[in-house]
């Protein structure tokens, strides 16, 4: 399974529904009740954008179209996607009409979205930097190749259950060989998610790839 966000019998999951840009730098963080979400909201603040942040619990889909955001960050958190209150019904539902950046817990929601399935990883990152090799398409472009990135999780979308419509943009290596995805975006929707904490002060590149992100609203 795998495409636009699964939203019942019949729909077909990789069929995009089209493209909204809306113009202004106004962008709503759904914040997952964790630490790293004002780090993020600082370092889009210091790019220029209005930040309006709301706890996954705390807004509904119909709030989010008042907002009218030019995009929405999904944080970082400290659970799985089932348990990350609004997210997966923000990629679901709204997924078509505002572009969104997934980040870690993020990430993981919009991979689970469109069919992903999110597993444990091989090894527990906490604090740990690895270096992110890039396809320098999405919010990678320009970016140096690979760079170092800190990772803070436990679970990733599993490689062999990516869906064809999530496009692999970064990846750490192992012997070589691609191992975990760090990063995918749409076919066609303007959707990414980075596993990596783009806003740790150990991430190179942190505000130039929040910036190609804006840059695109």
């Amino acid at each position: 399974m795998g495409g636009n966000p699964q939203q019942g019998q019949g729909a077909d999951p990789c069929r995009g529904r089209g493209q909204r840009r809306t113009a202004g730098v106004k962008v709503l963080m759904i914040d997952n009740y964790d630490s790293f979400t004002y780090n993020l909201v600082q370092y889009l603040g210091e790019l220029g954008a209005d930040v309006e942040t709301h706890r996954n619990d705390a807004l509904s889909l119909a709030d989010i179209r008042r907002i009218d955001p030019a995009g929405i960050v999904l944080s970082p958190g400290p659970c799985t996607p089932d348990e990350a209150g609004i997210c997966l019904d923000v990629v679901r539902e709204l997924g078509d009409r505002y572009p969104l950046l997934g980040v870690c817990l993020g990430h993981q929601a919009i991979g689970q979205a469109f069919g992903g399935k999110v597993v444990r990883a091989r090894q527990v990152m906490h604090g740990k930097v690895s270096p992110m090799h890039h396809a320098d398409q999405g919010v990678f472009a320009g970016l140096t190749n690979p760079f170092q990135a800190t990772r803070y999780h436990s679970l990733i979308v599993e490689r062999d259950t990516l869906p064809s419509c999530l496009i692999e943009t970064a990846w750490t290596e192992r012997d070589g060989e691609r191992d975990e995805i760090m990063g995918f975006r749409h076919e066609t929707l303007p959707i990414e998610g980075v596993q990596f904490h783009p806003e740790s002060i150990l991430t190179d590149h942190g505000h130039d790839l929040l910036k190609n992100f804006l840059d695109r609203l």
